[in-house]
């Protein structure tokens, strides 16, 4: 038969380690949070950034604004690093008073409240305890949730962050605006330059040769070279004719030979004059002039059409950088807490509980492993 069971040392000592371990500091912290542990209110607010998509005039001439266009959910991203970053404590503490909001309390208060002579950086550190933003990749949906000593200042800090937030968009927009349109406003500028020069170039020429149309110039000379051959062509037949009726010592019959002699020098002068003599002040020949004007004519077109495509490209750009705008949309107004929502008092004192236990019970497995191993 066993004896009847009694209360050893090792016994007291697990009660006394349960008590220690376990009691005592759930009555701390249960204390602490009925007693001390300020409430807290939450707002929470809903926003996610959409990209304005309508037609444009574009899209109809090829589809030219898919070379400039720009998603949202990169963006996203930007907004939920935004959200959580120093820049914006330090707008909404310039407007609100951050620090001083949150350390009404201390020290009465020194978990859930910040200490007075806080930094910047702490100031942050606890923004990510006090603003718990989360965020859904797939959808690009935000949800900021935004703890205060009071309802009033939940909703107001989290009606700052959606302001702020909507300043980052703009910024965004702006940026997207000039980058989209600087390249094209260069490309323009440089198609300009070129076209300057080009037309500055022709006119020098004409400045230079003192002609301003060598084909004009060509098609007057073959008027005149045209002209002499059908006086050539009627001096012949006059001579033909005089030849029928009259003596070759005829007078008439030397003179009209004399005009057909001048009439065939002042051709050949005139067909030598296009391909040897200098035509121009600046002793130009008329196949290098035309070789001269026709490259120019060819810089001047195609600086014509680069301008005119340079143009379209800019009209472009500006057209998508205008009609993609991105602009937040906010599905959660922020709320007005009724009954304050931290911190989770039973929550927070079941977990302890737990862990405590959990605690307590590999201590006191170990104790008993080292003792049994003697």
């Amino acid at each position: 038969m066993a004896g009847e069971a009694r209360v050893r040392r090792r016994h007291r000592g697990l009660f006394l380690s349960i008590a220690l371990v376990i009691l005592l500091p759930l009555a701390l912290i249960a204390l602490y949070l009925f007693g001390m542990a300020r409430d807290q209110y939450a707002s929470l607010t809903g926003f996610t950034i959409r990209q304005e998509e309508t037609s444009s005039a574009s899209d109809l001439m090829g589809g030219l604004a898919h070379v400039f266009g720009g998603g949202a959910p990169g963006n996203s991203d930007l907004l939920f690093e935004y959200v959580q970053s120093q820049e914006i404590v330090e707008r909404i503490d310039a407007r609100f008073d951050l620090m001083g909001h949150y350390t009404a309390d201390w020290p009465a208060d020194p978990v859930y409240s910040l200490w007075p002579t806080a930094t910047i950086e702490d100031l942050v550190w606890f923004w990510g305890r006090m603003v718990n933003v989360t965020y859904d990749k797939s959808s690009g949906l935000m949800l900021a949730e935004v703890r205060a000593r009071d309802p009033q200042s939940a909703q107001t800090i989290a009606r700052m962050i959606v302001e702020e937030s909507e300043v980052m968009i703009n910024r965004l927009n702006e940026t997207a605006r000039r980058d989209t349109t600087r390249n094209a406003e260069a490309d323009l500028d440089a198609a300009v330059a070129r076209l300057r020069v080009a037309r500055e170039a022709l006119a020098e020429f004409r400045v230079r040769t003192q002609i301003v149309d060598p084909q004009a110039d060509i098609q007057g000379r073959l008027g005149v070279l045209n002209n002499l051959q059908q006086q050539l062509a009627e001096a012949l037949i006059d001579h033909d004719l005089l030849l029928q009726t009259s003596e070759a010592t005829d007078p008439r019959v030397r003179q009209a030979q004399r005009r057909i002699d001048v009439v065939r020098n002042r051709i050949t002068e005139e067909r030598r004059n296009f391909a040897e003599q200098d035509v121009t002040v600046d002793q130009t020949e008329y196949p290098r002039l035309i070789a001269q004007y026709e490259s120019l004519l060819v810089d001047q077109g195609f600086a014509e059409t680069t301008y005119q495509a340079s143009l379209m490209a800019l009209d472009a750009a500006r057209s998508n950088a205008t009609r993609q705008s991105l602009y937040l949309a906010s599905f959660i107004q922020p709320t007005f807490a009724q009954r304050a929502a931290y911190p989770e008092r039973f929550i927070i004192l079941a977990l302890a509980a737990f862990f405590l236990t959990l605690l307590w019970s590999v201590l006191a497995l170990i104790y008993y492993s080292l003792r049994d191993r003697g």
